[in-house]
C-alpha cells in the first residue's frame, strides 16, 4: 500500500502544516502552480515528490517537471495535469489521451476547487485537491491524502487548513 499526499496551486506559499498533513504518507504529488523552487525544495527533502507545472510557473520549474506527468505506481496507471479539467468537461488539452488510453487516475488542479469524482463513462476516478495556498478566489485551502495499493483507491481524507 501506498500513501499519497496531494495538493497544487500552492502558488509559492508556504504552510509547515503540509509536513505535518503527509508525515504518513510515501509519496507527496503536486498538481501544478507550485509557484516557487523553495516549495519543491522542501517537499523534495522530506519524501519522494512528483509534479506537473502550471501556467504560473517560470521556466525553472518547467525545466524540472513535466506539464503532463503519467506513470504507474502500485498497480495503478496515472496521469497527472495541471489544467485538465474534470469528468464531462475535461480540457481539450488532455481530452485526446484520456479517451484513448484512460488512466485509473486523473489529477489535475488549477481551478481552486476541490473535487473527487468518478467517472463511469471512462472508469477513472477525478481528483482536483483544491488549492493550498493563499492566492486565489477559494475560501478554504485544502490537501488530499489517499491510499493506492493494487491499482485500487481507498482511505482519501480532504484536510481543510483554512482560509
Amino acid at each position: 500500500m501506498t500513501r499519497i499526499g496531494l495538493l497544487s496551486d500552492t502558488h509559492g506559499y508556504w504552510d509547515d502544516r503540509y509536513l505535518k498533513y503527509f508525515e504518513p504518507c510515501d509519496e507527496i504529488w503536486h498538481a501544478g502552480d507550485i509557484g516557487s523552487q523553495d516549495i519543491i525544495d522542501r517537499l523534495k527533502a522530506f519524501r519522494p515528490f512528483r509534479a506537473v507545472y502550471g501556467n504560473i510557473d517560470g521556466q525553472d520549474i518547467r525545466l524540472q517537471y513535466p506539464e503532463t506527468n503519467r506513470f504507474t505506481l502500485d498497480g495503478a496507471d496515472v496521469l497527472m495535469k495541471h489544467i485538465g479539467g474534470y469528468p464531462g468537461k475535461y480540457d481539450r488539452s488532455v481530452r485526446p489521451a484520456l479517451l484513448a488510453h484512460p488512466p485509473r487516475l486523473f489529477i489535475s488542479g488549477h481551478s481552486h476547487i476541490l473535487k473527487v469524482k468518478y467517472d463511469p463513462t471512462l472508469q477513472l476516478l477525478h481528483i482536483n485537491p483544491g488549492a493550498a495556498g493563499k492566492y486565489g478566489f477559494h475560501t478554504q485551502r485544502t490537501l488530499v491524502r489517499f491510499s493506492i495499493h493494487e491499482g485500487q483507491f481507498s482511505d482519501l481524507e480532504v484536510i481543510e487548513l483554512g482560509a
